[in-house]
């Protein structure tokens, strides 16, 4: 007897238990006294805030820039190479953009040359690193 597959069903079921594991993560992060959440926060390279925003966001908040970065000619790789805190500070720009639907629908459209100037918070450091490679 084969399984039946429900893509809805299974979206549903994957994205609950994706809230399920940031609240995890949220409540263990909470648990930690200052000083744990300073000295994680340090080897990361991260503020004690950003920490706390990223982990809030959940593992996929950045999931666009990698996209538009190829899309728009830059090579991750490469930055994260020869440019690892702008890469790092670019991802964590991403990770609290209020414009994520935006951004999706764009990536999705194929638009987003055209348009991510208009609302992208990373977009002066993505210019630069085009004129870099120009």
């Amino acid at each position: 007897m084969s399984k039946r597959h429900h893509p809805m069903v299974d979206s549903i079921a994957d994205a609950f238990g994706n809230w399920l594991k940031r609240r995890r993560d949220i409540r263990e992060m909470r648990e930690f006294n200052s000083d744990e959440l300073t000295r994680v926060a340090s080897e990361l390279n991260v503020t004690t805030a950003d920490l706390d925003t990223l982990v809030h966001q959940g593992p996929h908040a950045a999931d666009e820039l990698p996209t538009l970065l190829t899309l728009l000619g830059v090579d991750k790789e490469a930055l994260a190479e020869k440019q690892p805190v702008v890469l790092r500070d670019m991802t964590r720009v991403c990770t609290s953009c209020q414009q994520k639907r935006r951004c999706d629908r764009d990536l999705s459209s194929g638009t987003s040359a055209q348009h991510f100037e208009d609302y992208c918070p990373n977009a002066s450091a993505i210019d630069e690193l085009r004129t870099k490679a120009d």
